[in-house]
């Protein structure tokens, strides 16, 4: 069993930009959480909503670069939030909770890509911890602002990187395998997709829906800085030079392109009525064939979503992993 995977289609596309996206879509009293708000296409993500009329909120880790990666975007508020410290997550939430504020839109656009292992205080796998438990957690701790909205939409940024592997809920934390950069990041993007699917399920009789998002590839975020510079060429995102290549057809998008599909979720009104899809390219992704899946896992850059990362009986099962996970 999957979710409906099927595109519109919105009349958007591999090249449209955020600001195109949300053209003619008014803000003016939302408010929105971006994480990764300050930098590549959470900033954009940020910028667009706010010139749109939405008050921002920006978590963030580090204060200070923050504040100057803002300095270009008024008016958008700076808080503290760490996702690897889930005493931090809940002092983010209590604050905002305290300003009395609802909150309409929250869009998860931070997080690590490829890293050493590494392990927070809990001994949790760094990269499972901070692309879904501290975004799950965020969502819990801000659930009632979500519900006062009365039409909240979540935005998970996954990845076409949940071809590089599934949920292992019997080894999440890589204790009993060897430890591999990118199956780990895998895993923690189809998390972020599989969230979505149940997310929405049950929230949205309370007026909330969610979505996961491709943003595409978008090298020069500083996402990539775990990975080699031959890695990337390999994979025909450098050219010759070392430059980034720009080509939306094959998912290697600008970072304004990149935010597109973030900012489309989170506003159009083609989705009123939808909820807990992983889309991509500005449309809902169709589901992957059977037969087309190995192919697809190579890396070909057709549009398409698999079937593991939209199952809802393995996204119900995540909630409550994820809930005795983060207490």
């Amino acid at each position: 069993m999957t979710t409906a995977q099927h595109p519109l289609p919105s009349g958007f596309g591999a090249a449209s930009t955020a600001e195109e996206v949300i053209k003619g879509v008014d803000l003016t009293g939302k408010v929105a959480i971006v994480t990764g708000g300050y930098s590549g296409i959470g900033l954009e993500t940020a910028r667009v909503l706010r010139s749109a009329g939405a008050e921002v909120v920006v978590p963030a880790r580090d204060l200070e670069r923050a504040r100057a990666a803002l300095r270009d975007v008024p008016g958008a508020e700076v808080e503290y939030l760490d996702l690897l410290d889930p005493a931090s997550i809940d002092a983010f939430a209590e604050k905002f909770l305290a300003s009395g504020r609802p909150l309409h839109i929250l869009v998860n656009s931070a997080g690590i890509m490829a890293t050493p292992l590494t392990r927070d205080a809990r001994g949790y796998e760094a990269q499972f911890a901070t692309n879904h438990l501290g975004h799950f957690q965020l969502v819990a701790r801000l659930w009632p602002a979500l519900v006062a909205a009365d039409g909240a939409r979540v935005v998970a940024v996954s990845s076409r990187g949940i071809r590089f592997g599934n949920v292992d809920f019997d080894d999440l934390h890589f204790e009993h395998r060897p430890y591999e950069p990118f199956a780990a990041y895998g895993q923690s993007k189809t998390a972020n997709a599989l969230f979505a699917v149940e997310l929405d399920r049950r929230g949205r009789a309370e007026g909330v829906r969610a979505f996961s998002v491709h943003p595409g590839t978008i090298i020069d975020t500083g996402l990539a800085k775990h990975v080699s510079a031959e890695a990337v060429r390999a994979a025909g995102a450098l050219d010759e030079h070392g430059r980034p290549v720009r080509d939306p057809s094959r998912q290697l998008k600008t970072v304004e392109q990149g935010a597109a599909t973030s900012v489309w979720c989170a506003t159009s009104p083609q989705l009123a009525a939808l909820g807990g899809v992983y889309c991509e390219n500005c449309d809902i992704s169709p589901l992957v064939a059977d037969a087309d899946e190995a192919e697809w896992r190579t890396g070909a850059q057709t549009p398409g979503v698999l079937s593991y990362a939209v199952d809802p009986e393995a996204a119900a099962r995540l909630w409550e992993v994820s809930e005795r996970l983060t207490a």
